[in-house]
């Protein structure tokens, strides 16, 4: 069996009932499992808000490690539009030509640095680092701040010991309280000085909602571009074929990153809060309790994609929803999607193969169910090619 396979322990509720009930600490949630309740209710926003109390719509929820309101992310119409139309040229940069270009040059260091060593270790080592060192493109900041981030380890919140960490989660706050006062003094041209110096409802942003778009700049990026990249790693390895294909035909790459997000769907779902009695799948949803979109679940229904547990490169019908759907899909797609752009491509120009030597899979409990999101760590050889 692949290394790199990732199951769908969702296809069968989602056949039968279409949806899964998730324990949450005190606050249990509907994960919504079908493609079209998925973007129905990721549509119907003022139904399912995302505006509630902060950290709720996340999974595990977060309001007892945070009370900062991540911008857009947690506000919902007329105000998400206006907080995200501030910030939207600026999260379309990565399409420019010397983004790209200066995107490559780190991708083309670091995969020049596995191939002149024995193995590597592809989590820390690898995804980690390639992840801070672009976030430092998309802040337009000094490439060596990434050294601060890559010190934290893979999870904001997270540690060995809990899913959700205050003490750690403290670390990146008071992190961005200390980088907003610093370019309040002396403002530049990245994005924490564009934040402070923009209007929104004739006035400026405040401290707190600059903090709230950086925390989610951070957190929304870190583990899912992580995940993204180790299990595309792990693809490439089981199907050394894919590299080859991809050096013949470079354009099939731009298909593969839709395909490689799609079937591995690095978040797997998020969560909104009712505003009224409803119903989805003929199920009971009071007001004020909460649902989940299961990107994962949608990602594999077959009523929808052509043999959806495989992985086709060239696959051309591809409406997954592994960046969200509706008003709060990825404000930071654009930025994932050409790194891994850039990263297919020169994988593909410089690699013949990679082995796995050996793996730990990072598996996410949700009750009833178990899902592999990715890996905890994997040891690889690069082959030059």
């Amino acid at each position: 069996m692949d290394k790199s396979r990732i199951d769908d322990p969702f296809e069968q509720a989602r056949k039968d009932r279409g949806y899964e009930h998730i324990p949450d600490q005190d606050d249990p949630v509907v994960m919504m499992l079908r493609h079209k309740d998925v973007r129905k209710c990721a549509h119907q926003w003022k139904v399912f808000q995302s505006g509630a109390m902060p950290g709720r719509i996340v999974v595990p929820s977060e309001v007892k490690i945070r009370d900062t309101r991540q911008i857009p992310f947690e506000v919902d119409p007329p105000e998400h539009t206006e907080y995200r139309g501030l910030v939207e040229e600026w999260f379309r940069r990565p399409l420019q030509a010397d983004y790209e270009g200066q995107l490559k040059m780190i991708i083309d260091e670091m995969i020049d640095g596995v191939l002149s060593t024995k193995s590597v270790e592809i989590v820390e080592q690898f995804s980690l680092p390639l992840q801070s060192r672009a976030l430092t493109l998309l802040l337009n900041i000094p490439h060596e701040e990434s050294e601060v981030w890559i010190a934290w380890g893979t999870h904001v919140f997270r540690s060995d010991d809990s899913n959700l960490d205050a003490s750690k989660a403290t670390i990146l706050y008071d992190y961005i309280d200390a980088q907003i006062d610093k370019y309040i003094l002396s403002p530049g041209e990245d994005l924490y000085s564009i934040l402070l110096n923009s209007d929104f409802q004739g006035r400026k942003l405040t401290k707190e909602e600059v903090k709230g778009v950086m925390i989610l700049t951070f957190a929304g990026g870190r583990d899912t571009i992580i995940n993204y990249v180790t299990n595309t790693i792990t693809y490439l390895a089981d199907h050394p074929e894919a590299l080859s294909r991809m050096k013949d035909d470079p354009d099939v790459v731009n298909t593969a990153v839709e395909e490689l997000v799609r079937y591995f769907s690095p978040l797997t779902h998020m969560g909104r809060v009712a505003t009224e009695d409803t119903e989805v799948c003929e199920h009971a949803i009071a007001k004020d309790s909460r649902i989940s979109l299961g990107w994962a679940s949608a990602n594999r229904d077959a009523s929808v994609f052509e043999n959806p547990n495989e992985i086709m490169i060239d696959r051309k019908i591809n409406p997954h929803v592994a960046f969200g759907f509706g008003i709060h899909k990825c404000l930071g797609a654009t930025h994932a999607r050409q790194l891994m752009k850039v990263l297919l491509k020169s994988l593909s120009e410089k690699v013949v193969s990679i082995e796995v030597n050996s793996k730990k899979e990072n598996i996410e409990d949700w009750g009833a169910i178990q899902r592999k999101v990715g890996y905890d760590s994997i040891n690889a050889t690069f082959n030059k090619l």
